[in-house]
């Protein structure tokens, strides 16, 4: 089979090659790296690449094939790991130059542990901005990060080197984390799947300094290979006191429920634009999601305009991010803190300012937001909105020109393009994005769902049923 070929099968047809022998993961491995190898250097999406241990990985997966004993269904399938996600015997630098690669390095998160246990194989680590500040990909320690749908973009951030990855056909599998919506960000810039899974959902260790806004979740390029992954992932781990409890739920049912007829019939979803603040929207993303409200309703939903019913909640949400991002760093050493981010040290002094008042009158504010979603809740099973204002821009940038008229506030304030995701980090509820459309001149467009709390089920199975009405996600980026 060509390498080619080999880079854009699921996870779920991966094994089902292992199982016939038609491929083993030594040759899916092997086309993978040998695919890094050839278009890493044109996107800087892995910032650490381990040949040796992933051959190990997918030897000793072969030989558990060859003896019909694979540790689950994923056994074998590639897998990058987010570079703010510790990974054992790989530095988690965090994009930070204040980071010691001495380590030690001996300890495993949840995620990565759960898929060892699983019999992925790890590739790598992928970059992030430093400390995952900010919704585009570049760092002082990893340099750019670029779009695989065009070089001279951003493939977003903070998940950036995860989705361009999966984007590109350098693995199906991919950790990310998002705390203001670094997993759906860029999910949207790039075209592929990415779930916010309600938080305490995927077992966390250590916890993000971001606190109670912080998740990590899967990044993939289909809505099934998403469930496989989240189905891993969310194995408990006694490590995190915060974790909800296992469900039993098997996540991948929900996924193959959704893509058979009339499976999303009578669904409630609340169609919202704006929510009914944004200032700003780009045209050709609100015209793609009305065609997918439309689509949506043509599957038997009962799609209507509604609005969740808050105000705009960024400073909120900058109240508790600045604050965690200024306790986590301000302590770093003068050389250290000098050698950071630019923006990301405006953010850690601009939280000087706020009082213990403020964080609190912050925390009021995050669960008004909650009791209005609640309530919309009552009344739709989801809620659909774009999941950015913009379309990818350029990259090494904070984020585009703003708008003529538009005040954003302090210079690196990102909160006005991604008006969409920080509010569900503040709810803690589950959120998908997935691709809708393209622009004319091919860029993706997105669209999220938003489900109760608790409800990754509904957020996959509406997914589910778009993508299988829809082939947004059968386009290969140019670089592929």
């Amino acid at each position: 089979m060509k390498h080619e070929d080999i880079a854009w099968m699921g996870a779920d047809e991966l094994t089902a090659a292992y199982r016939d022998r038609d491929l083993s993961p030594v040759d899916v491995t092997r086309a993978m790296l040998e695919r890094i190898d050839e278009i890493n250097p044109k996107i800087n999406a892995f910032c650490l690449i381990d040949a040796d241990a992933a051959l190990r990985d997918a030897q000793a997966s072969e030989q558990r094939w060859r003896e019909e004993r694979p540790l689950g269904a994923i056994d074998g399938v590639p897998a990058s790991v987010k570079d703010l996600i510790l990974t054992r015997g790989w530095p988690t630098l965090r994009g930070s130059l204040s980071t010691d690669p001495a380590g030690p390095w001996d300890v495993d998160a949840p995620a990565t542990a759960r898929l060892r246990e699983a019999g992925a194989v790890l590739l790598g680590k992928t970059a992030t901005p430093e400390y995952g500040w900010r919704g585009s990909t570049d760092s002082p320690l990893y340099g750019i990060t670029r779009n695989p749908w065009r070089l001279s973009l951003t493939p977003g951030g903070s998940s950036g080197g995860a989705t361009a990855a999966v984007a590109a056909g350098l693995g199906p599998f991919a950790l990310g984390t998002d705390g203001g919506g670094s997993i759906r960000i860029p999910a949207a810039f790039t075209g592929t799947v990415g779930l916010k899974g309600h938080f305490g959902r995927v077992p966390a260790y250590p916890h993000s300094p971001m606190g109670t806004v912080a998740h990590i979740g899967p990044q993939t390029r289909t809505v099934a290979d998403c469930a496989r992954l989240f189905e891993v992932i969310t194995r408990p781990d006694a490590r995190d006191w915060l974790a909800l409890p296992p469900t039993g739920q098997v996540w991948s049912e929900e996924a193959a429920a959704g893509r058979r007829s009339g499976a999303i019939k009578g669904l409630r979803i609340a169609y919202s634009p704006r929510l009914g603040y944004v200032k700003w929207l780009d045209a050709r993303i609100e015209a793609a999601l009305e065609a997918a409200a439309r689509r949506f309703a043509e599957l038997g939903a009962i799609v209507e305009p509604a609005d969740p019913g808050f105000d705009d909640c960024a400073e909120p949400f900058r109240v508790h991010w600045f604050c965690s991002a200024r306790q986590a760093l301000h302590r770093l050493p003068d050389e250290a803190l000098a050698r950071l981010d630019p923006g990301l040290r405006e953010v850690i002094d601009y939280a000087a300012r706020y009082t213990l008042a403020d964080f609190m009158d912050a925390q009021a504010r995050r669960a008004q937001v909650a009791l209005a979603m609640a309530r919309l809740h009552e009344r739709y099973d989801l809620l659909l909105t774009p999941a950015t204002a913009v379309l990818p821009f350029t990259a090494g940038t904070v984020m585009p020109e703003p708008p003529v008229g538009l005040d954003i506030g302090m210079a690196q304030d990102w909160t006005w393009w991604t008006p969409y995701s920080y509010p569900f980090n503040l709810t803690q509820q589950p959120a998908i994005v997935q691709p809708c459309g393209f622009s004319e001149d091919g860029l993706p467009i997105a669209l999220q769902l938003v489900a109760p709390n608790h409800r990754e089920d509904l957020c996959l199975r509406a997914a589910a049923a778009y993508e299988a009405a829809t082939d947004w996600h059968h386009r290969r980026p140019p670089i592929a």
